[in-house]
């Protein structure tokens, strides 16, 4: 049975604007300009740079009507034309200069083509004397090696794989054999299967002096009290005094642990950071300025203006000119759009940015860490009066240029705590002082965590040990042990 009832329900959805506008705040710089780009190259209606005409004509009314097709009218009055074209003011949309020139030259960049890592090992076997067979092999465990300079996999998985891929029969010795010719190739220590075969690989090339041949000993029969410093058990195995156990380490250390890393034709993707903000001190004070590559310039084109005026004088109101006027408001509008997400979204970004800066203004005219107010997504949202995911999307992804160097917006933010006079203090701040205290450490009896504890809570930081251990970590510090130095 058909029932018809009536049902009132409230939802809320956000305008075709409203996304356009989020999408753009979270953008950092480089990618906004990529988006900028991509409008300008799909929107005819936009343009960039200084505007070619002093006044556009605005002299476009709404008597004329397209009734003759289809069941839609259009209205040049519903274009507000007016809106988009007219100029009798500077717009309020023209931002500062990108300090780029009309007449600067477009000059193309020629990209290097380099050898890679693989290429310049497999280079280097045809100075050896191989057969065919080991040539197969040798080639083949070459386009094994990780960037790092490491083979990672077992003697057993290659011999399979060149079964299977290469339809290479061979032996574990022979591989073995050929390996040892890999491990010949330079970078010296390439080949390695794990770290401790590539710091052997880079000793044994060396001069044989004693603290190398004592380094050599330790890493082939003592290799994991070494790496766990247990400095007095191989002060009794092998009856050395502290000096030249002390000379053997700094020879290791001297090794490098990533032989791939230093080939200097490993091209590796470097993403460059371009700061979206800037905070300099001015006679005492912060000023803070916002990259002129996030205020570009830009204005309707001016062949629109002349296009809907010619439309208006023409007198065949023909189908394919409803059509034309149909597009030039679409593109109008979108335009309109984009003009004004890009002046909201560098409004946006400077508000945040300016309440950022003077909550933490005691950081940003010092540089000490240590005064840094703790600080969360809703202390900001409520001092601009914005939602706490705006603000969230301009302290994710964007840089501040400072005095004290370039820094990621979010690390600003941080979790509070009590100390003992019952003071909010910066999770920030302990962090900092934690990092001091093991910086200044007697590293012959590096502190352990409950000591570390202790020391914070004489500070006036009382935190647990497990408090202690999780900020250490998130230090990237080791524990006690693996501090310890002879």
């Amino acid at each position: 049975m058909l029932k018809q009832q009536l049902q009132f329900k409230l939802s809320q959805k956000l305008s075709p604007q409203q996304i356009q506008l989020m999408k753009l705040i979270q953008l950092p710089t480089q990618a906004f300009e990529q988006r900028l780009k991509q409008e300008l190259e799909e929107n005819p209606a936009l343009e960039s740079g200084k505007e070619s005409i002093d006044e556009y004509d605005n002299d476009i009314d709404g008597d004329d009507h397209y009734d003759d097709f289809g069941t839609e009218t259009i209205d040049a009055q519903d274009i507000n034309v007016d809106d988009y074209l007219s100029d009798d003011d500077i717009p309020n949309y023209r931002l500062q200069s990108n300090n780029y020139s009309g007449d600067d030259e477009d000059k193309q960049v020629p990209y290097a083509s380099g050898t890679s890592f693989t290429q310049h090992l497999a280079t280097q076997l045809n100075t050896f004397r191989l057969n065919e067979n080991q040539r197969d092999i040798a080639e083949f465990l070459v386009g094994s090696i990780d960037e790092s300079g490491y083979i990672r996999r077992q003697i057993l998985d290659l011999m399979d794989d060149l079964a299977f891929t290469q339809n290479i029969y061979t032996t574990e010795e022979e591989i073995e054999e050929v390996l040892k010719v890999i491990h010949q190739l330079d970078p010296a220590g390439v080949g390695a299967r794990d770290l401790r075969e590539c710091l052997l690989i880079q000793l044994r090339r060396k001069e044989l002096t004693f603290p190398i041949k004592l380094a050599i000993e330790i890493l082939e029969k003592s290799f994991e009290q070494f790496t766990k410093k247990h400095y007095k058990k191989l002060l009794q195995r092998f009856d050395i005094d502290e000096e030249a156990l002390r000379d053997a380490i700094m020879e290791i250390e001297k090794l490098n642990p990533k032989p791939g890393g230093s080939y200097a034709g490993n091209t590796k993707i470097v993403e460059h950071v371009v700061p979206d903000f800037t905070i300099r001190i001015v006679d005492g004070k912060l000023e803070l300025t916002l990259n002129g590559r996030n205020a570009p310039e830009l204005h309707i084109s001016g062949e629109y203006n002349n296009m809907l005026k010619g439309y208006k004088e023409s007198k065949d109101k023909s189908k394919s000119q409803k059509e034309a006027v149909l597009f030039i408001k679409q593109k109008l509008d979108a335009a309109k759009w984009f003009i004004d997400a890009i002046k909201q979204r560098q409004q946006t970004l400077f508000v945040t940015m300016n309440a950022i800066m003077h909550y933490q203004e005691a950081y940003f005219l010092s540089g000490d860490e240590r005064k840094l107010r703790p600080m969360i997504l809703k202390d900001i949202a409520d001092t601009i009066g914005m939602d706490v995911s705006t603000v969230s999307r301009v302290a994710n992804s964007k840089y501040v240029d400072t005095p004290y160097g370039t820094k990621l917006i979010k690390d600003f933010f941080s979790e509070a705590m009590k100390n003992e006079q019952g003071e909010d203090v910066s999770t920030r701040e302990i962090k900092k002082i934690l990092e001091t205290v093991i910086q200044e450490e007697d590293k012959k009896k590096p502190l352990t965590d409950d000591k570390l504890a202790k020391i914070l809570k004489e500070k006036g930081y009382p935190i647990a040990r497990r408090t202690v251990a999780k900020y250490r970590e998130q230090l990237d510090l080791p524990v006690a042990r693996l501090r310890k130095q002879i």
